[in-house]
Formats: C-alpha cells, sequence, structure tokens
C-alpha cells in the first residue's frame, strides 16, 4: 500500500501539473478576487475540464476515481495560494457538499447536479449551520413538509460558503421535528427557487468566498429532490463529517507550511543591526520549533490520510487532526506575521491575509471545542461512532 509520506511517481507528476495549472489560471487572479470579495465562476469551468473537480467520484459521472492521495494533494496545493477564501470554495464544491450527492442521491439528481458539479457547470453548497444551531445539528428549526408532490420549506441557514453564487444547497432540514436527529433529512435546494433569499455576511477573513445567510420562505422543492432516505439525514451527515474534517487539516497544515515559507523568504532578505534577521538565535529558534511541529502534526494528518484511503472510519483520528491541525496553523501565522514586524500588520504582505483568514480553522467543521469532546468521549466514555 502507498503511504502519504511516500507518494508513487503518477501523484508527483499529477501535483507538478496542478502546480502549473495554479500558477497560470489562479494565482494571477487572486488578489483580484480578494478586493472584489467574488471569485469568478468561469475558474471551476475550467479545473472541471482538467478533471481537478472530479478527483474522489466515478467515471460514470465525469470523474476520475481516484485514491486519496490525489485529493490530499489536491487540497495541499490549494492551500498554498494565499487565499482561504478561494481554498474553502473549492474544498466545499468536491469533499463537503457534492459528496452527499455521490452517496445517496437518485440516480437522477446524479445525472442533473453531479455531473454538472465535475464539469464546472455548477457550484455546489452545503447548508447546514443556523443562526441558532451551529455544532448541535440536532437542533436544527428549518423544516421541510410534505405537500403533494413536494416539500414545503420554512427557515433559515447561515454562514454558508458558496451561498450567495452557488447554484444549489444540500440542505439540513427537519422532516419530523419531533425526533431530534431521526427527523432530520437532507434535501436539494436550488438557489433560484421562489421563496430563497441570500445576503452576504461580510466577514474578517476569507474575501474571496462569499458566505451567506439564507432564508427559504414556503420554498416549493420537488419530492425527488430528497437525498436518500427520510430522516436518515443526520447519520449522512455524521458519515460526511470525517472526510470534511480531514480536508480542513490538511488545508491548516498546508498553510503553515505557506506562512513559513513566505516568512522564510523575509527574513533571508531583511536586515537588522547590520545583519540578516536569520542570523539572530532567537529568530533561527523560533523557526525550528516551528518547523519541528509542522513536521509531526503533518505526520499525524498523513497517517489519517493513509486511513482514509484505505477506507477507514476514523473518527477519533480525523478529530485529533482538525483540532491540531488548526490550533497550530493559527500559532503559526501568528509567530510568522510578528518575524514582517511593522510590515505584517500592511496589506502590502500576504501574511496579513493569512492572519485574517487562518482563524475560521477552529470554528468551522465542527469548533476544536466540539473536536475535544469527541475526542473526551471515545478515550473516556468508551462511546465508538461507526460507519452508517
Amino acid at each position: 500500500m502507498i503511504h502519504a509520506t511516500l507518494l508513487s511517481p503518477e501523484h508527483e507528476t499529477f501535483r507538478t501539473t496542478l502546480r502549473a495549472f495554479i500558477q497560470k489560471e489562479i494565482l494571477p487572479y487572486v488578489d483580484q478576487w480578494e478586493k472584489q470579495q467574488q471569485i469568478d465562476r468561469s475558474i471551476w469551468k475550467k479545473m472541471g475540464e482538467m478533471g481537478y473537480l472530479g478527483l474522489i467520484y466515478p467515471d460514470a459521472y465525469g470523474g476520475l476515481d481516484l485514491d486519496f492521495y490525489y485529493s490530499m494533494i489536491f487540497c495541499e496545493e490549494l492551500s498554498y495560494c494565499f487565499s482561504g477564501g478561494f481554498t474553502i470554495s473549492a474544498l466545499v464544491i468536491q469533499f463537503m457538499s457534492a459528496p452527499y450527492l455521490h452517496k445517496f442521491a437518485s440516480e437522477a439528481l446524479k445525472q442533473r447536479y453531479l455531473k454538472s458539479v465535475i464539469a464546472g457547470d455548477m457550484v455546489s453548497a452545503i447548508a447546514i449551520t443556523e443562526p441558532g444551531a451551529g455544532s448541535d445539528v440536532q437542533n436544527i428549526r428549518t423544516t421541510a413538509v410534505q405537500q403533494g408532490e413536494h416539500y414545503l420549506i420554512n427557515g433559515s441557514k447561515t454562514f454558508i460558503t458558496n451561498g450567495v453564487y452557488g447554484d444549489f444547497f444540500i440542505t439540513a432540514v427537519k422532516t419530523n421535528p419531533d425526533k431530534r436527529s431521526k427527523g432530520i433529512s437532507l434535501i436539494l435546494i436550488d438557489r433560484h427557487a421562489a421563496g430563497v433569499r441570500a445576503h452576504k455576511i461580510e466577514k474578517m477573513g476569507w474575501h474571496a468566498s462569499d458566505t451567506a445567510e439564507l432564508t427559504f420562505d414556503n420554498v416549493k422543492v420537488p419530492l425527488s429532490n430528497l437525498i436518500g432516505e427520510e430522516g436518515a439525514g443526520f447519520s449522512y451527515l455524521m458519515d460526511g463529517l470525517q472526510l470534511e474534517r480531514l480536508t480542513a487539516a490538511i488545508n491548516s497544515i498546508a498553510t503553515s507550511e505557506s506562512a513559513l515559507q513566505y516568512t522564510m523568504e523575509y527574513i533571508n532578505v531583511r536586515e537588522a543591526f547590520g545583519k540578516k534577521l536569520h542570523d539572530f538565535q532567537v529568530i533561527r529558534h523560533r523557526i525550528a520549533q516551528m518547523v519541528a511541529d509542522i513536521k509531526t502534526t503533518k505526520a499525524f494528518v498523513n497517517h489519517c490520510c493513509d486511513l482514509q484511503n484505505s477506507g477507514q472510519y476514523a473518527v477519533e483520528e480525523c478529530s485529533i487532526a482538525k483540532l491540531q491541525a488548526n490550533e497550530l496553523a493559527i500559532s503559526i501565522v501568528h509567530q510568522c506575521l510578528q518575524l514582517f514586524g511593522g510590515y505584517g500588520f500592511t496589506e502590502d504582505y500576504k501574511i496579513a491575509r493569512l492572519y485574517r483568514d487562518v482563524r475560521a480553522g477552529t470554528i468551522i467543521g465542527g469548533t476544536s471545542e466540539i473536536m475535544l469532546e469527541i475526542i473526551a468521549k471515545m478515550v473516556i466514555d468508551n462511546v465508538s461512532y461507526n460507519k452508517k
């Protein structure tokens, strides 16, 4: 079996090709997307044509059906773009929303929506969080009431990446409010359906991505837009969260690496008191410690990638990976900005953008506190989580 620390020549060729694509089609436009706070939709079509949005999906829907290490490389390389907003938008499409279509949706939904996402013709989003229900998914209040051949949906969602200019949402709703987790279902809602409103949220970071508050006011959705079985939505979400948390961990480690590399380039040319910054022992030792922290955490994240590639449902490991990698990224970027001095506080240097963007890592996909509670339940209370 191939391990993440020993990738094949094919994997490395893929990295080289992807990196060249990013340098040509993404990096020249990142600053513009950040300023206009919107990603040019044409990039998704370009990525779709290259197969980059279908790495984990079957050939029948236009995917490449590759092993997980290609996805690991994809997450890493996109995370070197110095735009958390662009990176999260891409990760949401491929790893956080479309997988529910692939795993649980009807063939008709796959043909219409999954194929379009993989081709780059549609942008998908996952709508779970609500103003009164974040990590506590069981307490969502958005309802879907069956009326004839449709569901009538009412409620609201918030912090939805790709919520403004996305084409559809994989939406968690209550089809039976009395059954708590057993009453949650997943329903596909078209962005432009009557009664759907999206309000863009102004954020501290992730400026390139659009993050929305959604309102559903008597939205009529065909019964055929139900994903999988009614009442099974909570178990579907728990199944999908492992991939979401692992990709978030990969993103954070790669962000730490890019921040450190960017800082190394700066201290190698910046002088103070007649010598380069990299010659001061206090800075040398700080850099050495950051390298050690990144490498040890990355080794564990790579281990989780091995587990994912072999099909294991690694709840404890992925929770640890997300916790450690996200917290570390905040620490690394904080220390790196300090080494830039006053320049780190200006928009002329990308470390300021990373400083804003990295803060979201310990919040999305389950906060650090939720990760700690999951780990505590498993190691103290002997709770086990099984794949549905």
